[in-house]
């Protein structure tokens, strides 16, 4: 996790450095209904690349905002899952799919 001295002063730029790429929000939605599995992930997200879905997972890891369960299986079993501090980020999502669906309805 970063420390506050690493974060931009602006609290606006802080949320945006932690989840402000396109594939991020995405995972963030997806994660809000239920913990995933990586190659589950990598089939909803159409276009994400792995090493993406890889890099993207690792730095939401580090930040915090998601946890990463690996199950003592053969073959191993992981699954991705939103953490308190991910779930803190509900209220941002509902509100930009509050905002879409009325932006789609005034065009």
């Amino acid at each position: 996790m970063k420390t506050k001295d690493e974060l931009p002063e602006c609290p606006v730029a802080t949320t945006i450095s932690v989840i402000g790429s396109k594939w991020k929000l995405l995972i963030v939605r997806n994660l809000l209904i239920r913990p995933w599995r990586f190659n589950e992930l990598k089939k909803d997200l159409e276009g994400i690349s792995q090493k993406v879905l890889t890099d993207s997972l690792r730095a939401m890891e580090e930040d915090g905002i998601i946890t990463r369960t690996v199950f003592p299986e053969v073959p191993p079993h992981v699954e991705y899952a939103l953490s308190e501090l991910g779930e803190s980020m509900r209220p941002i999502l509902s509100a930009m799919q509050t905002w879409g669906n009325e932006y789609k309805n005034r065009l």
